[in-house]
């Protein structure tokens, strides 16, 4: 069995944090988005994958290589206009056998759910119960067969949703072949399905136990979160005397973490990291390669990227810091309006009580300052000392 890997898309909702990587290349508990899947591929007995790439698929080569790593194979093919997933698999015709998995590199599956797609033997689409199927795609049943595949509909059908891990034969090829291109201009996998239903051709489904959306940052913080449940304990670091260490922290090699520092699990923390000393770090937090975390520094259910530095009196709450951020001395992030009422983030409501900010790649502050709850900052933006940074912040951005 083949797997392909739908990788080439930018994930502009997921701005700042995919200005300068692919969005299946977002880190969740240390690892990108679609290792996690890959990895559950695997225990799924895949093990030959192609990945379609396209926005900065060089980023997704240099990480995953040829697979030796994980034990599998994997081949590439580059889209190089992203012209839709239907567009995408056309690409891959000719490496297919007469049944494959199809799966979107943005989604988190368990291997037990994959597992039951591969049972079929006909065209599957996995489905799941959401109670909000706002910017999903809903799919309507009857009885052991879909009756249609509906877009980010107004009305929807019903609650189930397309997860986005199919089971494809070769007759979805012709059918690409005749499929338009849709309002969006984009060619899509979805109306090549409906084209086959249309034409009476049954279509199986399945329903899955587990799966994890990413269609705004903060998912990522709620993924994150779930992950990191099952961390492992896993100390290869350095630690030094009175350390606090409570519940399930994974600390990497060449990581020191100084005297009276304060952790509470689940934490994942990378490799040649600094961590302390007298810092307070807590549940739901994973700090990348390379990081500094300094002294009188608290965190709490945020996404620290490698090469980022928070070392001195610093507070970061419900947030994403994406990769080499230096944040001066008492900078802090606020994550709860005084009016306790839900964040909005830019112009979408997030329907989270608690977040912080997303900051992208390449942010520095100066002493004291401060950012407001839900702001969305772009890259390298500088944020001068005192400075209050609220808001949408395009990349490259001054606050003064």
């Amino acid at each position: 069995m083949k797997a392909v890997i739908l990788a080439a898309g930018e994930g502009k909702r997921m701005h700042p944090l995919t200005y300068t990587r692919p969005k299946v290349m977002l880190p969740i508990a240390n690892k990108p988005i679609v290792e996690h899947l890959l990895i559950e591929m695997k225990e799924a007995g895949i093990k030959d994958f192609t990945f379609i790439v396209g926005y900065h698929g060089e980023t997704i080569r240099e990480h995953f290589g040829d697979g030796d790593r994980w034990g599998i194979k994997i081949e590439y093919v580059s889209q190089r206009k992203q012209l839709g997933t239907a567009h995408a698999l056309k690409l891959v015709e000719k490496f297919m056998d007469d049944k494959f998995i199809l799966a979107n590199g943005d989604v988190l599956v368990g291997a037990q759910d994959i597992g039951k797609v591969l049972t079929k033997d006909t065209i599957t689409l996995s489905l799941i119960e959401a109670q909000d199927t706002r910017d999903l795609g809903v799919v309507e049943t009857a009885g052991d067969r879909i009756k249609g595949i509906y877009e980010k509909t107004a009305d929807p059908p019903s609650n189930l949703v397309n997860t986005g891990i199919y089971l494809l034969t070769e007759e979805i090829f012709p059918a690409i072949d005749k499929t338009r291109e849709s309002p969006r201009g984009e060619y899509e996998l979805t109306d090549s399905l409906q084209m086959l239903l249309s034409e009476g051709q049954d279509l199986s489904w399945v329903i899955i136990d587990h799966w994890l959306d990413v269609s705004y940052p903060w998912d990522l913080l709620t993924a994150n979160e779930s992950l990191m449940k099952s961390t492992n304990l896993e100390n290869l670091g350095i630690i030094e005397d009175n350390v606090v260490i409570k519940g399930q922290v994974s600390i990497g090699k060449g990581t020191v973490v100084r005297s009276n520092s304060y952790i509470i699990g689940p934490v994942v923390i990378g490799e040649n990291c600094e961590i302390g000393p007298s810092c307070y770090i807590r549940p739901s937090t994973a700090i990348g390669d390379n990081c500094h975390i300094g002294s009188a520094v608290e965190i709490k259910n945020s996404i620290i990227m490698r090469n980022s530095k928070i070392p001195h009196h610093n507070y970061i709450g419900d947030s994403i810091i994406g990769e080499g951020c230096n944040f001066g001395a008492g900078t802090k992030i606020a994550n709860l309006r005084l009016d306790k009422m839900d964040i909005t983030a830019g112009d979408i409501d997030t329907k989270r009580r608690k977040l912080g900010a997303i900051v992208g790649d390449g942010v520095q502050t100066g002493i004291n300052a401060s950012i407001n709850v839900g702001s969305l900052i772009g890259d390298h933006t500088f944020i001068g000392p005192g400075a209050i940074a609220k808001g949408v912040l395009l990349p490259n951005s001054i606050v003064l």
